[in-house]
């Protein structure tokens, strides 16, 4: 069974055209698609692209929003959510606090805000004090929260709404710093992600190299403030109560220690062993097309003014035969891959 889906992974990748011995390149256009190129060449067969600033030449967010002042002074009495966390990883896995052998899946800690103050904590950002900031509301934000400033980009992306005949179910805004990361994980949606200010830089497998990430079931916990109110707070781990299991990938990509990679690539050779992640890094005014069911890891650099700003326009996706095969797909074990007393439709869904 494994070899079978060794054949899988290298036969989808060169459908996809996704093969160069690099680690695959993410193809690029100059200008967006036509719509019906867009549904023909990436939407139909599930492959990303990547667009270049023209774009988004146009938004008055690509020339506004990276500016020192811009944002600050159009949301300056608009309170926000902020998510903290000790080490900068939101819905990632984390130490179980009662076992120390184990782990569990750690959600942010989420604070009201104005904006000037989320802005500061941001931007002073440092695992090494116990503190990260990251602007990640996934509620439609950008109109919402943030609906001050949605008009400086388009509602929706004309020729992707097009091609997937529906405008989007959310439009979200994320303000973040280096410090900040996004462990892998899938959304069930197709995904136009736009870099305003920085970088962010992505790590992507396909819905067929599935088994490579290690699927399992976490208890679910949340980080609470000590203490709760005004002031900079200290960040402790609980779990939930009543229980909730969570699905989650068990690998990390980047692993802190030497210690820590030998532990990770002994317990989760498919992914270590098998082909190269596909690198993207999307730019400033660049636009990432990300299907749904693709797995991605994200991380980030600032732009000029010290912070990471993405939109992304989440369209749902169409849940067809090719959810069926992955949903039959991941049903194999493989090399010790398979969760155990997974519930079902669950939704592995994140930050970015």
């Amino acid at each position: 069974m494994e070899r079978a889906v060794r054949e899988l992974w290298a036969e989808s990748r060169d459908l996809l055209g996704l093969h160069s011995p690099d680690a695959a390149a993410v193809p690029r256009a100059e200008m967006p698609p036509t719509p019906l190129a867009f549904l023909r060449d990436h939407v139909s067969p599930g492959r990303p692209l990547l667009v270049s600033s023209a774009a988004t030449r146009h938004w008055p967010a690509a020339s506004l929003w990276p500016t020192e002042s811009y944002l600050a002074d159009a949301l300056r009495s608009t309170a926000v959510s902020l998510h903290l966390t000790p080490d900068g990883r939101a819905d990632a896995l984390a130490p179980h606090p009662r076992c120390a052998s184990a782990k569990c899946f750690a959600s942010a800690h989420v604070r009201q805000v104005d904006f000037p103050a989320a802005v500061r904590l941001i931007r002073s950002s440092d695992p090494g004090s116990g503190l990260v900031a990251y602007a990640q509301q996934q509620d439609d934000c950008l109109r919402g929260e943030y609906a001050a400033v949605a008009g400086d980009v388009d509602a929706h992306v004309p020729w992707a709404s097009e091609a997937l005949g529906c405008l989007p179910e959310a439009v979200n805004l994320w303000i973040g710093s280096a410090c900040s990361q996004t462990s892998f994980h899938k959304d069930h949606y197709d995904n136009i992600y736009v870099v305003v200010s920085g970088e962010k830089h992505f790590l992507l497998l396909p819905p067929t190299e599935h088994h490579r990430l290690y699927v399992r079931d976490y208890p679910a916990a949340r980080y609470v403030a000590e203490p709760e109110g005004e002031g900079d707070p200290t960040l402790k781990l609980e779990l939930e109560e009543p229980e909730r299991i969570v699905p989650w990938s068990s690998v990390d990509p980047y692993p802190p220690s030497p210690e820590e990679t030998a532990a990770q690539v002994s317990s989760f050779p498919l992914y270590f062993e098998g082909p190269r992640p596909i690198h993207c890094t999307v730019r400033a005014g660049e636009m990432l097309y990300l299907p749904s069911m693709w797995f991605h890891h994200v991380s980030q650099s600032p732009g000029p003014n010290g912070l990471t700003i993405a939109v992304n326009y989440w369209y749902d996706m169409q849940f067809d035969i090719k959810y069926a095969y992955f949903n039959f797909l991941r049903s194999f074990e493989i090399n010790g891959s398979k969760r155990i007393d997974a519930p079902e439709g669950d939704l592995e869904e994140t930050t970015d």
